[in-house]
């Protein structure tokens, strides 16, 4: 399936104040039907802010559930007080089939997000204990070297699917030579593959590099951007995620749809 490339949607702004799950399971569920193949998504209360409480996670995934079968990918990360047994609390959900995978401590604008490795193996193990699919998120070079230590201690299961993760302020640019170096120094065999999330993006030129130069996952949404050019902004994820098709079908690829993606990742939960 080289062809076929997984549209994966992080549908909710990290400043949004009020979270309202009708709204947010319908905007995954139009995401689905323009393209996508998979939704990541953080736990957050009522109030948008991070949380351990699974409550509204729970509504927004059941009702997801009801109308798509897309991929449920968790986060076990974002700036917060939680410890990391807090963080890997919604691994333990039936539903949830992927999840995000932190490994190392950056900047994120004004905030350090910490992952010491004591905690990034405890995430690493129940992980693997609940059988849920990670995507390890790399911001830079050093973080791609402390996973590939990681699959000598741990068993994971292939392929290991990388997110190079650009554009954060403090963190690595969003450029073509950052890009392309972090690719470059990505394992390459039949047991990795690798995304592209740009965060603060205003426009689809990273991605595009990205799909040029091999990417398996194309990551947009909210969470990450609401531009859909320098002068447009998205009124929903659906519009991101139409565009994204567009990109993906103008460089003679196609969008993996969720049952594709789960072969493509092998998911098998």
């Amino acid at each position: 399936m080289n062809d076929k490339v997984i549209v994966s949607v992080a549908a909710v702004a990290p400043n949004e104040s009020s979270i309202e799950p009708e709204k947010i399971a319908r905007d995954v569920i139009n995401c689905a039907k323009c393209g996508a193949s998979m939704v990541h998504l953080h736990v957050r209360g009522s109030d948008g802010k991070l949380t351990d409480d699974l409550t509204v996670t729970k509504k927004i995934v059941d009702l997801i559930r009801k109308e798509s079968n897309i991929i449920i990918q968790i986060s076990t990360g974002g700036v917060s007080e939680m410890n990391i047994k807090q963080r890997c609390m919604p691994l333990e959900l039936a539903e949830i089939e992927a999840t995000s995978l932190n490994v190392g401590s950056v900047n994120l604008g004004k905030a350090i997000y910490c992952n010491p490795i004591d905690d990034v193996k405890y995430c690493v193990g129940k992980i693997l204990e609940n059988g849920v699919t990670p995507e390890v998120e790399v911001f830079e070079l050093g973080m791609i070297h402390t996973t590939e230590l990681l699959r000598k201690e741990f068993d994971f299961k292939a392929p290991l699917l990388y997110a190079v993760v650009l554009g954060h302020e403090g963190a690595a640019p969003a450029e073509s030579e950052v890009l392309s170096a972090m690719v470059n120094y990505i394992p390459k065999n039949e047991q990795t593959l690798w995304g592209i999330t740009h965060a603060n993006r205003k426009d689809f030129g990273i991605i595009a590099a990205a799909l040029g130069m091999g990417a398996s996952v194309v990551r947009i949404g909210f969470e990450d951007s609401k531009y859909l050019d320098y002068d447009t902004v998205a009124q929903n994820n659906a519009e991101l995620v139409e565009k994204t098709v567009k990109l993906i079908k103008s460089m003679d690829k196609l969008p993996a749809t969720p049952e594709e993606a789960r072969k493509i990742l092998n998911i098998s939960k």
